[in-house]
């Protein structure tokens, strides 16, 4: 038996699709553990490329089983959206499950996300709009509808009444907006049961049952571990645990069954929204790596702030996630770079830090410490192997090893299946 943790290293959209995809061929199961549809993995194989924001990128796999873990939070229109996309390119799906205990995007979540954004201003935190937020304020106040409540539609409807009067009022008296209406989300909503039902289990005697078969199980992830809502830039984070302690928890499968878990880097660092970057490159060479390296969302579109590799975040990152192994992404796009350049430590008020700061204002202001390493000037994208990659990318590599504290076990030099170089086996 193997449980393998996936996890982003930096601020999400670090390649993680691509590397389930590439382990989901030797896996039984993948479980995707946390958020919802406003993160995206997108994955790139015989020239087709397919993206996800709900379902497993392991369900290219018809043979491993896929489950949207309790964790999650679904938006029922997006699912079937999702769901009909990929099918329409003849995936087969009869291997995808959905935990009866996952939260449920309601129709005024997403309308609560834009207007709360819309009234902070200036101090908004950037968030997708999708309602990820709210739905897990729900579940945290206990007001939550889970995706089982679907298969109880006398409950779904005494809950709704209730809740949907709380949300009215916060609509009409708080923000000046329009009412939902209530049998308009209930006939909406019963209607998703009706598609959902095949779909919808208890997923504990799912999990238990491959872990007593000795199956080899792997936990997907979604966005990255400086956005966990307590170890990351708070407030400037998602509203889960995208680390591997919040992979426990999406899935129901306990630490002591985990035998590895692997972070997944990119050769630079970038983030989408507000907060903090101490790294972060605004003039034209940053321009140039985020239209070299098709730096934009897979989900919203926007464009992404781009940065050198913070190796502090790096550090952090494998320390409190317990990373055994990286996956380092887009190194071929630093190809054409001459000097590039690794953040080893910040300094701020006087004094040095080895680590990202809870202070959001110090760590915003913080003086970035670099090394500076030689380019190599030359294309990664057809290297087959480790050894085949020039040496100063090999150089490269090893001092990010040194500085995050774990060995880079998969290299990837291009966004196909094909391009990804193989040191050690991730599953």
């Amino acid at each position: 038996m193997s449980v393998v943790i996936l996890v982003g290293g930096q601020w999400g959209d670090e390649g993680k699709g691509k590397v389930i995809d590439l382990c989901a061929d030797d896996v039984q199961m993948v479980v995707r553990s946390q958020g919802g549809n406003n993160a995206g993995h997108t994955v790139v194989t015989q020239g087709k490329q397919f993206a996800f924001h709900l379902i497993p990128s392991g369900i290219l796999f018809p043979q491993t089983k896929c489950v949207i873990g309790h964790g999650v939070v679904v938006d029922p229109r997006a699912f079937l959206q999702e769901l009909e996309a990929i099918r329409s390119e003849g995936v087969d799906v009869r291997n995808l499950v959905i935990s009866d205990r996952a939260h449920m995007v309601m129709p005024y979540h997403p309308v609560l996300d834009k207007l709360s954004e819309q009234q902070l201003g200036d101090d908004r935190l950037g968030t997708t709009w999708r309602g990820i937020g709210p739905a897990y304020e729900d579940k945290v106040r206990r007001i939550g509808f889970r995706i089982g409540d679907l298969q109880k539609p006398v409950f779904l409807k005494k809950k709704l009444r209730f809740v949907l009067r709380l949300k009215n009022e916060a609509l009409t008296r708080l923000y000046n907006s329009e009412p939902f209406d209530e049998q308009a989300i209930l006939d909406e909503y019963l209607e998703y049961a009706s598609r959902l039902e095949p779909y919808i289990k208890d997923i504990y005697p799912i999990v238990q049952t491959a872990l007593g078969r000795g199956d080899k199980i792997l936990l997907e992830g979604a966005q990255g571990a400086m956005l966990d809502v307590d170890l990351g830039t708070y407030p400037y984070v998602t509203s889960s645990a995208p680390t591997a302690g919040g992979a426990c928890t999406g899935s129901g499968i306990p630490p002591s069954k985990i035998t590895k878990t692997v972070g997944v880097f990119k050769a630079y660092t970038t983030r989408v929204g507000y907060g903090p970057f101490p790294t972060e490159l605004t003039d034209t060479f940053g321009d140039k790596i985020r239209e070299r390296g098709h730096e934009y969302g897979t989900t919203t579109g926007r464009a992404r702030r781009v940065g050198w590799f913070d190796a502090c975040v790096g550090r952090y990152s494998v320390n409190t996630n317990g990373i055994n192994a990286i996956v380092l992404t887009k190194v071929d796009v630093l190809d054409e770079v001459d000097k590039i350049k690794v953040c080893t430590g910040y300094r701020s008020k006087g004094e040095e830090w080895s680590h990202p700061m809870a202070n959001i204002s110090h760590l915003k202001h913080c003086e970035p410490i670099y090394e500076e390493l030689a380019g190599w000037n030359s294309s990664t994208t057809d290297c087959t192997t480790y050894d085949e990659l020039p040496l100063n990318c090999r150089a490269y590599i090893a001092a990010l090893e040194e500085s995050c504290g774990a060995r880079v076990d998969v290299v990837s030099v291009g966004p196909d299946r094909a391009q990804t170089l193989v040191r050690a086996p991730l599953v």
